[in-house]
């Protein structure tokens, strides 16, 4: 049984739907350390069950079920919420999909009507928000309760970026701005001025690992940039300690992302762990 949300708009909780990651604990933290009270809907099969801690209200829903994630919300009483956390969007595509997913009426007529001649990210998720936006539910920034996580200018670690590894910071910048505007992938793995690997639905941590299969004698960089017109209500860049260790393992020697625009999970620790395994972060605009 629900706790009913509480009548005063300045009372109303705020709505986290999450995924899974480390990312939806930063947010559920920052919600309560502002204050406010905290109405969690995991999208099952992704979310971290622990996150139920730190949740004033709790429940689960299918990631094809948003008839049943705004009705758990509006019955909470949320008007603004944050929707962070990794989906595994290849899933999407398996044999059977249908009834693992078991789309309602609601995500059935977003996807086979208003989504069927674009289903790429940005498309998607701006569907998603003009959903809950027709049932008064505000999608709000996703670093409006971790902004102390977003990368800054410069180079944020002890450790600084070798020549050669600025010159493919510069060479391959504007090359991963337009990979991620056409919806194509937010990262791409440079060497001595050539492209070795371009992000696509895989994600960043599979992406890494190809590029070192690729060029096993290390030394590359990776570019992880937003979008030129980035949506900052989701699908932020991200990066983490899995991804450093992750760079670490595949030969990566630089990692460049795009200051006020990721979020670097844990930020101190990230940072922290990148200079035990000499691996500059630098953040560029």
């Amino acid at each position: 049984m629900e706790t009913p949300a509480p009548s005063e708009g300045d009372r109303r909780p705020v709505g986290l739907i999450a995924g899974g990651g480390r990312l939806p604990f930063l947010v559920a933290e920052g919600v309560k350390n502002a204050g406010k009270q905290l109405a969690v809907v995991g999208l099952r099969g992704s979310v971290d069950m622990g996150l139920r801690k730190l949740a004033d209200r709790f429940s689960t829903a299918g990631v094809a079920r948003w008839n049943t994630i705004i009705r758990l919300m509006r019955r909470w009483g949320v008007r603004r919420a944050v929707m962070v956390g990794h989906v595994a969007k290849e899933s999407m595509y398996t044999p059977g999909r249908l009834l693992q997913f078991l789309p309602d009426i609601r995500t059935a007529k977003m996807w086979y009507l208003t989504l069927r001649k674009d289903r790429r990210d940005g498309k998607l998720l701006t569907t998603v928000a003009d959903e809950l936006s027709s049932e008064g539910i505000e999608l709000i920034s996703s670093v409006a309760y971790c902004a102390e996580h977003l990368a800054h200018e410069g180079v944020m670690t002890r450790t600084a970026p070798s020549a050669a590894s600025l010159a493919d910071a510069q060479f391959g910048w504007n090359l991963a701005r337009q990979s991620a505007e056409l919806d194509i992938g937010q990262a791409i793995a440079v060497k001595e001025r050539d492209i070795i690997a371009v992000e696509a639905m895989e994600g960043t941590d599979r992406m890494i690992e190809r590029a070192g299969q690729l060029c096993r004698r290390g030394g590359w960089t990776l570019i992880k940039v937003a979008r030129p017109r980035q949506d900052m209500r989701f699908d932020v860049p991200t990066v983490g300690p899995s991804t450093i260790r992750r760079l670490r393992m595949a030969g990566g020697a630089c990692l460049v992302v795009e200051a006020g625009r990721t979020i670097i999970v844990d930020k101190p620790t990230t940072l922290e762990l990148a200079d035990q395994y000499r691996i500059p972060v630098l953040g560029m605009k």
